[in-house]
């Protein structure tokens, strides 16, 4: 079971949080019924983005062999074959169908509970066969990722995403991407093709170009929101740069669900960044 486990990373699922994002800044964050809705999409969506990581592991096992920190992963090491993967892969894809299909006869949008997922999973399936070679495709793939989990969210609570709340995810996700394709090529360890086409101050630019949209954009969305938020700007810019510390260390390889894993500090940054959203939004 614990080879199952972390085969299905669920560590990673913390990416998936951004599926509540849209009621959270609602103010309708303790609207039950459309918790249960959003909680019910969080199981199935990160069922889907398990599966996506057992087929990168199916595909990339020869390749992971070969790297320091994979070569440990289940598939890679022989402790899951590749027919059981595929048989748990099947496992989880069923699952996640019957509650997706739940949430089609129930949620606001009875197509976008089905369509995000499998776009998601399509997505991903294309990006293991060939798009992850192509530069600038690879990273904005992984912001689409991103961008499809906030608008997953909306979609079942039928909440629509103001466009600076949007553009400020689409930019950290552009962020984050460039964030780990950083780490990889400096930590030379990766055998991914794309790094051959990118350059170390190449990635230093662009990663710093997002930043600063990401906070700008933020900062708008503040602005135009409750004016208490103006006060978790100050926040954010912190937040930030220790993200930013903690890949400049190269004490990371970038992915964020292993950064916050890793880092205390940027784990208790976060949670009093939410006990300040939870604050502004909701005292009365």
């Amino acid at each position: 079971m614990k080879q199952y486990l972390k085969l299905i990373r669920p560590f990673h699922w913390v990416k998936n949080s951004l599926i509540f994002v849209p009621l959270f800044f609602s103010g309708q964050f303790f609207n039950l019924n459309k918790l249960f809705l959003l909680i019910l999409g969080f199981i199935a969506f990160s069922f889907v983005a398990s599966s996506v990581y057992i087929i990168n592991d199916i595909q990339d096992a020869d390749k992971d062999r070969k790297h320091p920190k994979k070569r440990f992963r289940p598939i890679a090491s022989g402790k899951i074959s590749k027919q059981h993967a595929v048989i748990f892969l099947t496992l989880l894809l069923v699952i996640s169908t019957g509650i997706m299909t739940y949430l089609a006869r129930v949620c606001y949008n009875p197509w976008g509970s089905f369509g995000f997922p499998i776009f998601y999973l399509v997505m991903n399936i294309a990006y293991s066969n060939g798009l992850k070679n192509f530069p600038l495709v690879d990273v904005v793939i992984i912001a689409i990722g991103f961008v499809i989990r906030l608008l997953y969210g909306g979609v079942l609570v039928d909440i629509t995403i103001s466009d600076s709340l949007l553009l400020t995810v689409i930019s950290a996700s552009m962020f984050l991407g460039f964030g780990k394709r950083r780490n990889e090529l400096r930590k030379g360890t990766s055998t991914r093709k794309v790094l051959k086409a990118y350059s170390m101050a190449f990635l230093d630019k662009i990663m710093y170009v997002f930043i600063g949209l990401t906070l700008v954009f933020y900062s708008l969305w503040s602005i135009a929101g409750n004016w208490l938020l103006v006060y978790t700007v100050p926040l954010a810019m912190v937040i930030v740069a220790d993200y930013c510390l903690i890949i400049e260390s190269g004490s990371s390889d970038g992915d964020p669900a292993e950064v916050l894993k890793h880092s205390k500090t940027l784990l208790v940054l976060l949670m009093l960044f939410i006990l300040m959203l939870l604050f502004c939004l909701y005292a009365k």
